[in-house]
């Protein structure tokens, strides 16, 4: 039995990634070049400071990494709060399913933690996590395992007994390289990922409660 579970976010709780791409696009064509939906899927489930410094220098972009993502953010979450979203379908009962069995859960993103904040203020779910780490305070974003590593020393769970969710490659690399199960949930809207480190594929949140046994 799992003693802890650790999500993603992007893509796991939020179907964010079109909004991640709109946006990016978008900023692209505001600092004078151009960039595809199929480029920017590499990047996904990375960290903005990493993601830009790898675009700014394969575009020549004259901007920083800080000035592109002030801005960045600013269209993000002034769009997260204009349009009305839900959280994937099958995450509240999911996280439902875990509290019943007293299974804690927490929140290991790649996101900025203003955004990761905004997500789950905007789904009212901020309370059903003991922890939330993002990406950006740790050393390594992933695929390094740094930030599920400090969510399991957070929860006081050995890794080994800790299961992921995620839908991305370099999440589901992260979680394996932090000695941690790992459940890859197929979105469509992720992109084109490769899952197949995955211990498990499942294209619906339902499925998890079985892999899991959390009847």
């Amino acid at each position: 039995m799992i003693q802890a579970f650790i999500f993603d976010m992007d893509g796991v709780i939020i179907d964010s990634e079109p909004l991640h791409f709109e946006v990016d696009i978008q900023v692209m064509n505001n600092f004078g070049s151009a960039i595809t939906h199929e480029q920017l899927e590499q990047y996904v489930g990375m960290t903005n400071p990493e993601m830009w410094k790898r675009i700014i220098d394969e575009h020549k972009l004259a901007q920083t990494v800080e000035e592109i993502i002030e801005y960045q953010l600013r269209q993000k979450i002034d769009l997260l709060t204009a349009r009305e979203m839900h959280p994937i379908e099958g995450i509240r009962e999911l996280l439902d399913r875990l509290k019943a069995h007293d299974i804690p859960a927490a929140i290991a993103s790649s996101s900025p933690p203003v955004f990761i904040k905004a997500v789950l203020n905007k789904f009212d779910l901020l309370d059903r996590f003991e922890f939330v780490v993002s990406g950006e305070e740790v050393e390594h974003g992933k695929p390094a395992p740094d930030v599920y590593l400090k969510a399991a020393e957070l929860l006081g769970v050995a890794p080994a007994h800790c299961m992921v969710l995620e839908d991305a490659r370099h999440g589901v690399a992260a979680a394996k390289a932090a000695g941690m199960e790992c459940i890859g949930y197929v979105n469509p809207n992720s992109g084109n990922q490769d899952l197949s480190q995955a211990d498990f594929i499942v294209k619906s949140i339902s499925e998890v409660v079985q892999i899991c046994e959390l009847k």
